[in-house]
């Protein structure tokens, strides 16, 4: 069984489960004599999430126990679980299933063409002409975008051969990422960015859409699901957060620097 990993709404898992919902046990072994969730049941748990948002599909998720429901927000497909007992749902950037035999392995890092990332429309945080540059596909309004955002400027202060490509790229869930992140790229500003990332009051944009459209469809046609995910100069893929000290080992791409894959958006 290959590793397989779901994009998912938001940010926490919200726990425990019912234990039965996993076990198999009772309804004859086929729980899904016993449980259902209809669509309609998933459009009223959506409209709490995100009110503009469509149920596009439900359907049993590869995890026992759990409901997939397949939604679209905004031009944007996302989705998010519910357990068998319909009293918890499962909301996070991913859910990552690797066999039991695989487990404490390290996954196999994702390569892409670098090349072929469009950087003249990205913000640059720091050095222009920096030897090394990495690609960032970030969410204003994304715990860990945050706290990453914070940790790439650290990291800036210490090191003049880097280069962070910013692509703002706001999920679907977060209502007043859109408008903010159309804020910064129609001023390209690096003020206006730091002070989307600090939480503060952005004015109104003074363009269109259209740069934001381009990073979510660029995103989605690399498969970057989530935020903040980031690609180094040689086309090394590292979804999640990291602080300053291991992301510049990152980047000098030396082995002994694991990813801290916090939970993310």
């Amino acid at each position: 069984m290959k590793r397989m990993y779901v994009v998912v709404l938001s940010l926490l898992f919200l726990m425990p489960f019912t234990s039965y919902a996993f076990s198999g046990e009772g309804c004859g072994g086929d729980c899904l004599q016993c449980h259902k969730l209809e669509k309609k049941d998933a459009e009223d748990i959506l409209k709490k999430l995100a009110p503009t948002g469509a149920v596009t599909d439900v359907k049993r998720s590869p995890i026992g126990g759990l409901w997939q429901v397949d939604v679209e927000v905004n031009g944007q497909r996302g989705v998010f679980y519910v357990d068998f007992a319909k009293k918890n749902i499962v909301l996070g950037q991913r859910i990552q299933i690797i066999p039991v035999a695989d487990v404490g392995k390290p996954a196999p890092e994702k390569k892409i063409d670098f090349s072929k990332l469009p950087l003249k429309e990205a913000i640059v945080l720091g050095p222009k002409k920096a030897e090394k540059k990495v690609a960032v596909f970030t969410d204003p309004d994304c715990p860990y975008c945050r706290k990453l955002h914070d940790e790439m400027k650290q990291l800036l202060s210490k090191r003049k051969d880097v280069a962070f490509y910013i692509f703002l790229r706001p999920l679907p869930m977060h209502k007043e990422a859109y408008k903010k992140s159309q804020a910064v790229l129609c001023e390209k500003s690096l003020t206006l960015l730091d002070d989307a990332f600090s939480g503060k009051s952005l004015p109104e944009p003074k363009c269109s859409g259209a740069q934001v459209d381009k990073n979510n469809a660029l995103a989605d046609s690399l498969e970057f699901g989530g935020t903040p995910t980031l690609v180094r100069f040689d086309g090394g893929v590292l979804p999640g957060y990291l602080p300053a000290d291991q992301l510049s080992v990152w980047i000098d791409n030396k082995k002994e620097a694991p990813a801290k894959n916090a939970p993310k958006e």
